[in-house]
């Protein structure tokens, strides 16, 4: 049987799924990447599944790429970084992905957390890029991703000195969006994607994310005029009328699940 390196657990319309190697604060592996992508696949196309919220086990969220694998590191050729699915493949994923932060996210473990749309993170948490003090570069998009979040000075920072980001800073910076202190960030993360999955259109939700990626490479006034379009298409549908006649009535919402992808409203 194959081990579990990620584990999976339905609760209600939301998704848990942890990454399972605590012993070595689950580094990351190839094999732990193609399940963990394996059953977002598969959530993003589960009509059950309405949220995913990921964390780790143990004492850690995800401390890296496991070193003991890149022993050999100066044979790898282009054609040995090929992956079944693009790294950045959460990214893509229609329904909110969220991170509770338990500990450590390191290196590609830091990644992971920021391909996420909001991150919780416990007292614990811990940040560091880690790349320059292995001798690597910013990978998998963060010299990207990081300058949006933290700014540009801040990313700078982060990326050069490879120092360690507690909690609190992680907060008062911006890579985490809410700190829990007085309770479980999981169950605080768990929380909050019920309210989504309970209270916010799955449609309204992949368009929304649509849009936020769009236009970060857009400016101002194509995105005021592609929102307008969609907007109208939002009108033709079910989920506006859902949204406001469940309002006016104060009951709670029904709206319906995404349809496949292949019939998914793109922008």
């Amino acid at each position: 049987m194959t081990e579990e390196l990620v584990l999976s657990e339905q609760r209600g319309a939301v998704l848990v799924l942890t990454f399972n190697r605590p012993r070595v604060l689950n580094a990351w592996t190839n094999e732990l990447e193609d399940q963990y992508y394996d059953l977002l696949a598969a959530a993003d196309e589960d009509p059950g599944v309405r949220a995913i919220v990921v964390t780790g086990s143990g004492r850690g969220f995800c401390s890296g790429a496991d070193l003991g694998n890149l022993k050999n590191v100066g044979g790898v050729s282009e054609s040995d970084l090929v992956r079944p699915r693009d790294r950045d493949f959460p990214t893509t994923i229609r329904k909110p992905l969220i991170a509770a932060v338990n500990g450590v996210a390191a290196g590609l473990g830091m990644v992971e957390a920021l391909y996420c749309d909001v991150r919780f993170g416990s007292s614990a948490a811990r940040f560091t890029t880690a790349f320059a003090r292995r001798g690597l570069i910013a990978e998998y998009g963060i010299s990207w991703m990081l300058p949006r979040l933290v700014g540009h000075s801040r990313a700078v920072d982060l990326l050069l000195s490879s120092r360690m980001v507690d909690a609190d800073e992680a907060y008062r910076i911006g890579l985490i969006d809410h700190l829990v202190t007085g309770g479980d960030a999981l169950d605080a993360a768990i929380a909050y994607a019920e309210d989504i999955a309970a209270n916010c259109s799955p449609t309204s939700l992949s368009v929304i994310k649509s849009q936020m990626s769009a236009d970060a490479h857009s400016t101002f006034t194509d995105s005021a005029r592609r929102a307008e379009s969609l907007m109208l298409n939002a009108f033709h549908g079910p989920d506006v009328v859902e949204g406001v006649n469940s309002h006016l009535e104060h009951r709670a919402p029904n709206f319906p699940s995404l349809s496949v992808r292949s019939s998914h409203v793109s922008v």
